[in-house]
């Protein structure tokens, strides 16, 4: 259960966390401009004010959808889930972020099955004419879909949710009422429920006895501040560190939603505010608390400013007493359920932090989430293109768990901003290992120094390997190649990636700045790239090392310059006396420009004869551009 618990809030947080900023900017812009604001009398406030509906209507919600397509389907399909979230929105006037965690991972999903479904059935040169109708015909009709379906059906709920409130309200169970309101809060119903079941109730109350607790149960800042306090001491580095500006806004400014996004990425946690919530309530009741009037926002300021004289005491008891429940429950969750690493993980990740700083390479379970080695189905490689070094990484452990007899795993490559949400492991550069924790929440990083040869690959292995040994885990159907075998027939060499006049042989020593400069002018010259990719070559050698290990070096582009490949091609230079590479040694040069997968099958030849120091210095020592040719295209 703690399992479930565990990766459904990874998979919310991963959603909801690369949004917070966004979350916290509408928190900001509503507590100072809003009506009841900060300086909601000052004159522009007015038309600054008209930015907090549509964000919180439109803005918040779109991005929470198009995150979740992309964890689920990538870029196609964060389009896709922006697409069916935007349909969810028109449904209702109800802030649609359920809705929104559901169509967002449901477009990511369409896309990734169709995408499936056509692998090796689309025209050469029609790829980007299927890509681009797909995510418009699938987006289109599940956006017509969430009109009719999914908004309206998380209306229900929320009606529901309304409704029993105003039961518990109605037959005096009171501090019951919390374990309705906090939930519904976070579906965004706060003001439905404060003005429409608590206000007209309490205003009667007042006008009777001077003040009513309905104003408080909905609008008590304590049970918020608890949980925002505990994600401040017991949450993770990324919550932490906003978690303290949240907390301010929300206490403060009145602005409760700021801490619902909190509770989304680790749902259990909802449990603090709620049992908070009811100790608040108790605790009024008990010494006869209450406001005048509807506090609007609920913040500390308001909530004092609409308390009758005497009654200072009660408030604050009750404002005091969620808050401090609140946070001890929340905080004991967050730690037991809340994390994804136990304590020998997060020494690990800050060994892999601090290896990385250095420039050094960490074990193998080393970072990121807490994979059970017998679930593993799917490992990806993520450089920053996903273009070159991730592809002959992917290859050797792919070769390596085939020579182990492991084949029901999946080993793909991709660029670090498109890691798949549905893999278990990542491995990726040391430098890079952050941008992929935040990529990928839910799976474990392996931080390498090199892509070639790197002895985390053969731990990664072994520790596989052992935990098939010891269990009978089910077999799986053999996970697909990444590019096809290298005995399959080659293109003809008229259209060959590969062409004999880009093997330049013995080439003096240079800095590795001429050396990518000298690649690219070849991949020019050849029509392969327009001018500018050579800049992007550039910038992704000054971002971290093309050198990957084993004497090996593959500029290529940037993500930034792949529209300025013309056709995919790969050029070769060695340099028999070596080039220090920024410490590294490097002999062999290879230059990549790739559109698609077409230059997998030489790369994989290289790993196959350049996996070594060894065997690259073997290699360029008795290079001949003819054999080459032929050993790098498949006909040797």
């Amino acid at each position: 259960m703690k399992e479930r618990v565990q990766k459904f809030g990874r998979f919310l947080s991963g959603m909801v966390m690369p949004n917070i900023g966004a979350f916290i900017a509408w928190g900001l812009i509503a507590a100072l401009f809003i009506p009841d604001g900060w300086l909601g009398k000052w004159g522009p406030a007015g038309t600054i004010n008209n930015m907090v509906g549509p964000m919180l209507s439109y803005l918040l919600p779109i991005l929470i959808g198009y995150t979740g397509g992309k964890a689920v389907g990538g870029q196609k399909g964060a389009v896709a889930g922006a697409l069916a979230t935007l349909g969810a929105i028109a449904s209702t006037e109800s802030t649609m972020f359920i809705g929104a965690m559901i169509c967002g991972p449901l477009g990511g999903w369409c896309i990734k099955r169709f995408d499936k479904s056509m692998e090796g059935h689309i025209p050469a040169g029609f790829e980007m004419v299927v890509n681009n109708f797909s995510v418009g015909i699938i987006g289109g009709i599940l956006a017509v879909l969430s009109i009719f379906v999914i908004g309206p059906a998380c209306v229900v709920v929320t009606d529901i949710l309304g409704s029993g409130v105003g039961f518990l309200v109605e037959h005096s169970l009171l501090p019951l009422t919390a374990v309705l309101v906090e939930p519904a809060k976070v579906l965004f119903l706060n003001n439905a429920i404060n003005h429409g079941v608590f206000t007209p109730i309490g205003t009667a109350e007042a006008l009777e006895a001077g003040k009513s607790i309905l104003f408080m149960i909905e609008s008590n800042p304590g049970p918020g501040l608890g949980l925002l306090l505990a994600y401040c001491v017991a949450g993770k580095k990324e919550t932490r560190s906003s978690a303290g500006a949240a907390a301010f806004i929300q206490f403060v400014g009145g602005i409760h939603e700021i801490y619902f996004p909190y509770v989304l990425m680790n749902p259990i946690v909802i449990l603090g505010p709620m049992i908070g919530n009811i100790a608040g309530i108790f605790t009024l009741s008990a010494l006869g608390g209450g406001l005048v009037a509807a506090a609007s926002p609920g913040s500390i300021i308001a909530e004092m400013l609409m308390t009758p004289k005497g009654g200072y005491i009660a408030n604050i008891a009750g404002i005091a007493v969620a808050a401090v429940v609140s946070f001890l429950i929340s905080a004991f969750l967050l730690k037991f359920f809340g994390k994804d690493a136990s304590l020998e993980e997060a020494q690990a990740q800050v060994a892999a932090s601090k290896a990385a700083s250095k420039g050094q390479s960490v074990p193998a379970a080393s970072a990121g989430a807490s994979v059970d080695a017998r679930d593993v189905r799917k490992i990806v490689f993520a450089c920053d293109a996903g273009m070159g070094s991730s592809a002959m990484g992917a290859t050797m452990v792919r070769n390596k768990l085939k020579d182990a007899g492991i084949t029901d795993i999946e080993v793909i490559h991709h660029p670090v901003s498109e890691i798949p949400g549905d893999c278990q492991i990542v491995v990726t550069h040391h430098e890079l290992s952050g941008r992929a924790a935040e990529r990928a929440p839910q799976a474990r990083i392996i931080p390498i120094k090199n892509f070639m040869g790197a002895p985390e690959y053969d731990t990664l292995v072994k520790e596989l390997l052992d935990a098939r040994r010891n269990t009978a885990a089910p077999a799986a159907a053999p996970a697909p190649e990444a590019a096809p075998a290298a005995e399959e027939t080659p293109a003809a060499s008229g259209d060959t990636l590969l062409e004999e006049k880009n093997i330049v042989l013995g080439c003096a020593p240079v800095t590795p700045e001429e050396a990518i400069r000298a690649c690219g002018r070849l991949m020019v010259d050849s029509g392969y790239v327009d001018e500018a990719y050579i800049q992007g070559m550039l910038d992704r050698e000054a971002s971290f090392s093309v050198a990957i290990g084993s004497h090996v070096a593959i500029p290529h582009g940037t993500n930034d310059v792949k529209p300025l490949i013309k056709r995919t091609g790969v050029v070769v230079m060695t340099y028999p006396d070596g080039i220090d590479w920024n410490g590294d040694k490097v002999k062999l040069v290879v230059g990549i420009a790739a559109k698609g997968d077409e230059h997998l099958e030489i790369l994989g030849r290289i790993v196959g004869i350049a996996s070594t120091d060894e065997d690259t210095d073997a290699l360029v020592a008795s290079a001949d551009a003819g054999n080459l040719f032929k050993k790098l295209n498949g006909l040797a």
